[in-house]
């Protein structure tokens, strides 16, 4: 009790009042997985309880039957050896479709080969030196120019699957990549697309351009020209209509983003882009034209085309005002989230990725495992 003078007294809250969650210190010795961790962590603060929520959520989103899962992934991630973080989340079924950079597509497809990416250390040798030897430096470690050399003769085998002068877009060309790595890796060996394309999960590379998979395929372009063939035509739009279709036949949608760039606000911007097809468009009443979808606008629920789970690990914070560090609220600003106060659900980890992706990862794995166990 707080005494203000002898006639007025003021109530002190306990916290619990008011519907407060305790805190709990953090207990090592109850610990015994990841899963145990993530949820002990969720009761302590600043970036550990960012972390325990987020493996909730995670968890909830990927085993919600209803609820179609984008994963968003930007960065050096496979160079960064990450990549069968990925392929985990294919083969278990957590997303249904991803959205990526090219260049994290190529030094996952160079990791998927068999090609080695190397340490290094600042007094080992000069850039100068680096690039001298045909040594790509991405921060501490080295792709090699003879890994990207070796690599275009299998990005060309896959390009010239397709008739000359035909229309594409980056789903169809990852498409037929997981279908020819299918035919020459060992069935041990893991590959970002050929977990894609035995899930049928289709695979987005919106910036396709830029990157050595987009060089690759203007190289084949001149080839085919000398050549006296027709050149492929990329075509962009066709991922947008292919992704948005899906987006549209799904019930509800989540977002798993590690990083942020294009891949993150390309996935996102589908929602506003159902709003300009909607409103803006003369036949956007009735977008089973574009579709085949019966009433997909659920007229009595305006927030049904938004996403309604989202998980966030990218070191950006807010305050730089760039898409990458760009919150979940400020997302629901532009409807491309439904608000918290709506049932949206997020969990936001400002977290150098190669750190806080692997913990939530498998602390989600195995509370998968224990309840399929039990």
């Amino acid at each position: 009790m707080i005494k203000y003078n002898e006639d007025k007294i003021q109530k002190v809250y306990s916290g619990a009042d008011d519907g407060f969650d305790p805190l709990h210190s953090l207990d090592l010795d109850k610990v015994t997985d990841f899963d145990e961790l993530a949820t002990e962590m969720k009761s302590t603060a600043f970036g550990g309880r960012a972390l325990g929520e987020a493996a909730d959520i995670l968890r909830e989103m990927v085993t919600d039957k209803d609820t179609f899962v984008v994963g968003t992934f930007s960065g050096a991630m496979t160079a960064a050896k990450m990549g069968l973080l990925i392929c985990e989340m294919i083969d278990r079924g957590m997303i249904n479709a991803m959205v990526s950079t090219g260049a994290l597509m190529t030094h996952g497809m160079v990791e998927g080969l068999g090609m080695s990416h190397f340490k290094y250390k600042v007094d080992q040798m000069t850039d100068k030196e680096l690039r001298e030897k045909g040594y790509d430096r991405i921060y501490d470690t080295l792709e090699l120019e003879k890994n990207l050399d070796d690599l275009e003769g299998d990005i060309h085998a896959v390009l010239s699957k397709f008739e000359p002068g035909q229309t594409v877009s980056s789903h169809e060309i990852n498409e037929k990549m997981g279908e020819y790595l299918i035919s020459k890796l060992k069935p041990e060996q893991k590959s970002i697309l050929k977990s894609a394309y035995k899930k049928n999960i289709p695979v987005y590379i919106p910036a396709f351009s830029d990157s050595e998979y987009g060089l690759d395929f203007a190289l084949f372009n001149r080839l085919q020209k000398k050549t006296g063939k027709k050149s492929l035509v990329f075509d962009p739009f066709g991922d947008l209509e292919h992704f948005t279709s899906l987006f549209l036949k799904s019930k509800k949608a989540g977002i798993f983003t590690v990083g942020g760039g294009v891949p993150r606000n390309w996935a996102q911007q589908v929602a506003p882009f159902l709003d300009l097809i909607r409103w803006r468009d003369k036949d956007g009443a009735d977008p089973s034209k574009y579709f085949n979808i019966k009433d997909p606008w659920n007229q009595s629920e305006p927030y049904n085309r938004m996403y309604s789970y989202g998980v966030r690990i990218c070191p950006e914070p807010a305050h730089w005002g760039g898409l990458s560090g760009c919150t979940y609220s400020e997302g629901s600003s532009w409807g491309k989230f439904m608000p918290v106060s709506r049932g949206g659900k997020y969990a936001e980890v400002i977290a150098d990725a190669t750190i806080a992706w692997p913990v939530i990862l498998k602390a989600v794995m195995q509370r998968m495992d224990k309840a399929k166990k039990n």
